[in-house]
């Protein structure tokens, strides 16, 4: 189960601005009893919502934010109430508000699964034996080619996309975020960057993709037994399925691949899939070819170097005093450096 926090003072007011929506509105929610925040995410702000029968997750955008841009909650609730249908694993949606009066920003509710995810921090601690992981491996991947297998056209999840010439503006839309926040002088990163504006990969069929598909954004049973939810569809489009393969790649560091990796991930621990043995598994059960997967891979590695460029560059920039982003320098260097290696291989 998730720790929650409590609120902060501007916070205190939700709950009575909600119970009096849910009346207002004929929600099928009791009365909210007591509601507290889930921490940590750079992103939008998810709360717990009490009642005397069961909890609720409300989503919000973080304050200040430009709402229109990554922080749609009006389209995260449509992507939910899309894919509910045809992906078991989405949380149920149960109301859309976008009248900013009420908590001075649009918000959506959905159920709560109750389930366990597993986490850099968490998962060491819990000692799971390595034939629990092999399992977790699989269920990951498996639900990964589960999303892939959606029909885009028939669900009319399509909607929600331009499949058409995807992976050029993915590409050349992160490389332009790069040199818009570089600091520093990073040899590695500069080949990466030439290397992916010059390869085209094998085409491939259009899906619907989660965009940020790895271990802490799934809900696992509490006896480890499936994957019972998956969270966190902000991200979520329509494109080459194989840049969702990437991504979860890219975060898959395995034991021996650097200690520095080990705070940002949990595939290392013993009895998880190898990338090599996902890679073999998603290749077989959906078909696809797999020939240019190092394509996406090193797409991969170069985006998450990107997105920590981007947090050290507004540290450089002073608009933020933690010392953890200050220290991303380093981790941005090795990206690069891993990113160069995989095309060289």
């Amino acid at each position: 189960m998730e720790k929650t926090v409590a609120l902060s003072e501007e916070e205190l007011g939700l709950k009575d601005a909600l119970n009096n929506y849910i009346s207002a509105h004929a929600l099928p929610i009791q009365t909210i009893e007591n509601i507290s925040r889930f921490p940590g995410g750079y992103s939008n702000l998810t709360y717990c919502l009490s009642t005397k029968a069961k909890e609720y997750v409300l989503r919000t955008p973080p304050h200040g934010a430009n709402i229109k841009s990554a922080h749609d909650m009006g389209r995260e609730f449509k992507v939910l109430s899309l894919l509910k249908p045809h992906f078991a694993q989405v949380p149920t949606p149960i109301d859309f508000c976008e009248d900013v009066s009420i908590l001075g920003a649009p918000f959506y509710i959905m159920e709560k699964l109750e389930g366990t995810i597993l986490r850099a921090y968490n998962a060491p601690k819990m000692q799971l034996p390595a034939s629990t992981f092999t399992l977790l491996s699989e269920q990951l991947i498996d639900t990964l080619v589960a999303l892939h297998s959606i029909d885009i056209a028939s669900t009319h999840l399509d909607q929600l996309g331009k499949p058409d010439g995807y992976v050029q503006r993915q590409v050349e839309g992160w490389i332009k975020r790069y040199y818009a926040a570089e600091t520093d002088t990073i040899e590695s990163m500069n080949q990466v960057a030439k290397w992916l504006q010059s390869f085209r990969p094998i085409e491939q069929a259009p899906a619907f993709l989660h965009n940020d598909f790895k271990y802490d954004n799934v809900i696992f049973s509490n006896d480890f037994t499936k994957v019972i939810g998956v969270l966190d569809w902000e991200m979520s489009t329509v494109g080459d399925p194989l840049m969702d393969l990437g991504a979860m790649l890219a975060y898959w560091f395995e034991a021996g691949e650097g200690e520095i990796f080990k705070q940002y991930n949990l595939s290392w621990l013993p009895g998880n899939y190898t990338r090599k043995q996902l890679i073999d598994r998603y290749a077989s059960k959906t078909g696809r070819d797999l020939s240019d997967i190092h394509f996406y891979f090193v797409f991969g590695l170069f985006k998450n170097a990107v997105i920590a460029q981007q947090i050290y560059h507004r540290y450089k920039q002073g608009h933020s005093s933690d010392e953890r982003f200050g220290a991303l320098l380093p981790m941005i260097q090795l990206l690069g450096a891993k990113a160069l290696v995989e095309i060289k291989n």
